[in-house]
């Protein structure tokens, strides 16, 4: 099947580069599907997962959001943060979740953030959900 040039980067430095049948991730305005050969393209991503297939195996890479261009010769996903699924920890990610939580819980009994609050909620159950994939 035919293949096309995908990498992810972060501030920090490429996550993943290889070529992939296909990418499929969920975008602002929805999920998104892109096969070798898609029209150009620019779109802001969700929280959410990034899954790449290649030869009968799905990779899955967890972003916080960020841009994906679709080129003729190369997808590029620009993103604040980006894991692989093997290099997820698990707990982390619990605990994450649990301070978040707690966070809501007390959002009418201190001034903490609501938005910054239910967004590292996300972010930590996107970690937790994309970890399962392992």
């Amino acid at each position: 099947m035919k293949t096309g040039a995908v990498g992810i980067v972060t501030p920090d430095g490429p996550v993943y580069e290889d070529h992939v049948e296909m990418i499929s991730t969920k975008a602002v305005s929805g999920e998104l599907g892109i096969l070798p050969g898609h029209v150009p393209l620019v779109a802001p991503l969700a929280i959410g997962s990034i899954r790449l297939k290649k030869e009968g195996k799905t990779d899955y890479v967890a972003v916080s959001g960020g841009f994906l261009e679709v080129r003729p010769d190369k997808v590029t996903i620009l993103a604040q943060t980006a894991e692989k699924a093997e290099e997820i920890d698990i707990n982390r990610a619990i605990a994450a979740k649990k301070r978040a939580e707690e966070r809501l819980r007390q959002i009418n009994q201190s001034n903490i953030d609501f938005k910054r609050a239910q967004l590292a909620l996300q972010r930590a159950m996107n970690r937790i959900k994309v970890a399962q994939h392992k």
